[in-house]
């Protein structure tokens, strides 16, 4: 079994722009932090597209003892929820640092490793 950071080293990254394409953002409503992340402004929600849509927060959990916590079941719930045919999108404010100092618990613990 792999671990969490030969995961995240074995994964390639789509560029933040081919995202946004697919999601048909135009380009220009892009302000790119790097190839990989961007801000986006709030005018692109339409009040009146999200008229029978749904947005499920996950704003606490309590993770298990293996680590899952909200980035994990954020990203679960949606791939789950594609596969089924619904369409989805995760905006997630700051992903698990697990895969990158490799350890769980954010850069709060993270700095308490160094």
């Amino acid at each position: 079994m792999l671990s969490d950071i030969e995961i995240a080293q074995g994964t390639a990254l789509k560029p933040i722009k081919e995202i946004a394409s697919r999601l048909r953002i135009p380009e220009d409503q892009l302000e790119p932090y790097g190839h990989y992340k961007a801000k986006l402004p709030l005018s692109l929600i339409d009040p009146e597209k999200m008229r029978g849509k749904k947005l499920i927060l996950v704003s606490a959990i309590s993770p298990t003892p293996a680590g899952e916590g909200k980035t994990t079941i954020s990203i679960g719930l949606s791939e789950g929820l594609n596969r089924i045919g619904k369409q989805t999108t995760v905006v997630l404010r700051e992903p698990s640092l697990g895969p990158v100092f490799g350890i769980k618990g954010g850069a709060p613990e993270a700095d308490m490793h160094r």
